[in-house]
Formats: structure tokens, sequence, C-alpha cells
């Protein structure tokens, strides 16, 4: 253990379903990491989700956006509920913090793990960047003439070029530690405005960072993912179909159970957010079957953004044993599982 011992502030925002479950075992694994690895967590509960909203009528009042905003990190569970209308809880909460803490990056890997069987042609270890506050998100657009025969209703596609351009920059970043390789997906040939931005400034960006660029349409690229996986290595893409993608990759690595995410704010200005992508799940919610592998996998991105990549990497490696020896039936089993191996893993800081 190092004689310096580092600390950060971590909002823990569990929220609803399964959410509290799974968050709880990913919390006790970090600070478990923390003691091997030489850094304590000060986390910070959050209780907004459905039924705060249900209790007080606010999504996200100020005070509350204030303490986030003061963390160094967010970890959230998930949020959605049966008794809450659609939308209000993704825009009010999630889109808030992504557009208001200037998370301009969501990080997506899909990787296939030990024990686990892949439903494409091939082992697929690929990371999905998505810009994640421009295009169809954005908010632009609206209805007129509501309830009539000239109803229209527009949803526009924003996209500046200092927003692609660092989400590309970020990108970029990553191949470059990686395989030295980008594709960049978009659908160019019908979407002439957009793609052109973004086809542009990747060319500049790949020249500039040194990194090979590669371009697929989207509907291809969904197909390669599934007949040739081995292509990809970095995707780097827009908004709406970066949501497609990422999920088209889960699915092919175990489904949304072993998804991690991350939105983040590479420039630390704010908080990053790290959520397993699996929702809320209230159909198992309380019988103790939830798997916290896709949380505990957002952990170990949390803790590689806040600079402890060993750490990380031992959360990461202790998911990959316990799936590799059959993984757990049940919550505790799992939390049990994944201690044993991370008090296993070795300290070279």
């Amino acid at each position: 253990m190092a004689d310096h011992v580092r600390s950060y502030v971590v909002a823990d925002l569990p929220g609803d379903g399964i959410g509290p479950e799974v968050v709880a075992v990913a919390r006790d694994l970090v600070d478990a990491a923390g003691s091997r690895f030489g850094f304590t967590v000060d986390w910070q509960h959050c209780p907004l989700g459905a039924e705060y909203y249900l209790r007080t009528g606010e999504v996200l009042p100020g005070a509350e956006f204030d303490r986030l905003r003061k963390t160094d990190a967010i970890l959230l569970g998930a949020v959605g509920s049966p008794s809450v209308p659609p939308g209000v809880l993704e825009r009010g909460l999630l889109l808030r913090l992504r557009f208001e803490l200037d998370l301009y990056i969501n990080l997506r890997p899909a990787r296939l793990r030990p024990g686990v069987v892949s439903h494409g042609a091939g082992a697929l270890d690929t990371v999905v960047v998505r810009e994640n506050t421009e295009g169809l998100y954005a908010g632009a657009g609206g209805t007129v003439h509501k309830g009539t025969a000239f109803e229209t209703a527009t949803e526009e596609s924003l996209n500046t070029r200092a927003g692609v351009e660092r989400c590309l920059r970020y990108a970029a970043g990553l191949a470059r530690r990686r395989a030295g390789k980008m594709t960049l997906v978009h659908k160019t040939n019908v979407l002439v405005h957009a793609g052109d931005l973004w086809q542009r400034v990747a060319r500049e960006v790949a020249d500039a960072e040194g990194v090979a660029l590669d371009y697929a349409h989207v509907d291809a690229a969904c197909l390669y993912l599934v007949d040739d996986p081995g292509r990809f290595d970095v995707i780097v893409t827009d908004n709406l179909f970066g949501d497609i993608i990422s999920d088209l990759g889960a699915a092919l690595t175990g489904g949304l159970g072993l998804s991690p995410s991350g939105n983040l704010n590479p420039d630390k200005t704010g908080p990053s957010m790290f959520e397993p992508v699996h929702g809320s799940a209230p159909d198992i919610a309380g019988t103790g079957k939830a798997s916290p592998a896709a949380a505990v996998l957002s952990a170990a991105l949390m803790l590689d953004h806040l600079g402890e990549p060993e750490a990380a990497a031992a959360l990461d490696g202790a998911v990959d044993a316990v799936l590799g020896a059959g993984g757990q039936d049940t919550t505790a089993g799992w939390a049990k599982a994944l201690a044993t191996e991370l008090a296993a893993a070795e300290v070279t800081r």
C-alpha cells in the first residue's frame, strides 16, 4: 500500500428496483479495493429516483444537483418504475445530468468474457464511444397542431463542430492506447450534412492523433458486429447510433446484465457518472436474484477514470473469474465470490 492514501468523494445514487441491491455490492467491493490499493471513498448518499419523485413531486431539485456537482464521481444503480410515466426520470434526471454536467462521452465496452457464449460469429472486444449531448437527443424540435389532421412532429439532430471534435479526440486517444484504430459509424450517404461534418473532422483528428481511421454505415456496422466482430476495436459515433450499437454489442457479449457504462466529462470540470445499463428490473427487485456484475464493472470504469487503474483491473478481473467459474445464482452469492477473487488480486502499486 502506498504511503499516501488517496481519497475520492463519490455520490451513491442507488435509484430504483434492483439498483440499491447491486450498488450495495459494488460499493463494498470498491471499499475493499481501496483497502488493498491505497485509497478511500467518501460515499455521499443521494436518494433520487421514482420514490423520491412520487414523494416530493421533484426529480432533481437544485440542492441535490449542487451536491452531485461537488463530487468526484456518481455511481448510479438504475432509475425507473411503472408508477412513474416514461420520460419523467429519463429526461428530468439522466439527460439533465448529462447535459448540465457536460458528460459528453458515453463509454460502452463490449467484451466477450470467460464462460459467456457469444451470439455472434466470434469474440467481440470493442469500446463504443458515443457522443452524449448532441444529435437527436439534444431536445430540438416540437409538435404543432397536435390532435388534428395537420399535426406535425419534428426532431432535429444538432451537431456542432466543437462537440463532434471533442468526441472524436477522446475516441482517438483511446484508440491510440489500444490497437491504434478507430471506426467512425454514421450514415453519410443519407445524412449528408451531419455525416459530412463527422467524416471531415474524423479524418483531421485521426491524422493529428496518428491513428488509423475506418468507416462503416450504421446498418452495415450492425451486420459486421454480428458476422465479423474482429474488424472493430474503438467505434465512435453520434448519440442515437451509439445508443443502438452499444445495446447490440451488449447482446453479443452476454446481455445487458453484463454491460457497464460511463457518462464521462473527460475534462473533469465536474463528476462523471457510471451505471449498469440493465435498468431497474422491478420484476426481480427484492428477490435476491439480481446479478451485480454490471454494477461492479461500472464501478471498475469509475475507478479507472478516477486514476486507480490497478484497482479497476482487479474488479474487472474478479468478474471474469466468477464468470469463468460458472457465475452465481444470487446477489449474495455474487458478492461473496467477487470478494474472494478481489482479496486474491495482486497489488503492485
